[in-house]
């Protein structure tokens, strides 16, 4: 079901950018209501919507509220347009009419506090500060003193439910931290001031915080390794609208930001344009057929 989900998001943006677009009709608004994910927001959409403000007078209101309010307030309706960094969950009734757009990529990094003497750190030695079993940073490589984790409140998050599912391959799995956290903004907060705090968020809020971000099994998540594949940990942000959606100017906006001119604009912003990057769709398969031989989509 996975690589049917994946293909039809894909499916879902060739024709949202093309000529035929998503179909709206006669509802309009006065203005445009956004909520959802905070990195989603830093990403591109307060840039975005205030070129669009700019461009056409209309309005667009922004809220914050974590990708899950964004995915199930669009789907029912109470906002015109939510923003996600994780995809729907499959059988959840609250999210079954929520019609995601990909817009743009992103990528879950480790922070540590910028006076951290490490740079780098393995994908194992990541699992083993989640499960517990790395306590002290002279393991890897730092000073003696206490690792404390920081982690997002929940399963749900764009964050925690993407960590779980590709570093763990299991949504369900737990974490031992010191620290549980509602969003993604505290989390990052925290890490700044804490000289042996670690967390996971995404680059495009984490690159805006005065924070170390490590490279992760050698690899730094900049533009190009994030583009091209050799970062490991990306995954796409989303707009989010009610599948029955028929409000002119909510289309309109979906396809400003899938046009030459909002894709542009999102990469004046550091962030990769879906469009810039067709081959992560492949390697996305690949990531979830690897999960399904162990065992996290059987």
């Amino acid at each position: 079901m996975r690589r049917e989900k994946i293909l039809f998001l894909l499916l879902g943006f060739l024709l949202s950018s093309g000529v035929a677009g998503l179909q709206a009709q006669v509802k309009t608004t006065k203005e445009l209501h956004w909520a959802g994910c905070g990195i989603t927001k830093k990403a591109f959409m307060t840039e975005l919507a205030k070129a669009y403000t700019k461009k056409t007078g209309i309005k667009v209101d922004i809220k914050g509220g974590g990708a899950t309010r964004g995915i199930r307030d669009a789907a029912a309706g109470k906002i015109d347009i939510g923003g996600a960094c994780r995809m729907t969950i499959e059988g959840n009734k609250l999210e079954a009419d929520a019609y995601q757009i990909p817009v743009a990529w992103d990528a879950l990094v480790v922070i540590v506090n910028k006076n951290n003497p490490i740079t780098e750190i393995s994908f194992e030695q990541l699992q083993g500060i989640y499960l517990g079993k790395i306590k002290n940073w002279k393991i890897l490589g730092g000073v003696d003193a206490p690792i404390e984790l920081y982690i997002r409140k929940g399963k749900f998050s764009g964050v925690g439910r993407t960590l779980r599912e590709l570093v763990f391959a299991n949504f369900d799995q737990e974490f031992v931290a010191k620290y549980t956290v509602k969003s993604s903004g505290p989390l990052e907060k925290g890490v700044l001031k804490n000289p042996n705090g670690i967390g996971v968020t995404g680059i495009s809020s984490a690159k805006r915080r005065d924070v170390k971000i490590l490279k992760l099994d050698g690899k730094y998540p900049d533009y190009e390794n994030i583009k091209n594949g050799h970062y490991a940990l990306y995954r796409p942000l989303y707009l989010v609208i009610e599948k029955s959606n028929r409000d002119q100017k909510v289309h309109d906006f979906i396809r400003y930001a899938l046009s030459r001119e909002g894709q542009a604009l999102i990469r004046e912003q550091g962030t990769v344009p879906y469009s810039e990057a067709m081959g992560l769709v492949m390697k996305q398969l690949e990531q979830y057929q690897r999960a399904s031989q162990r065992g996290l989509y059987k």
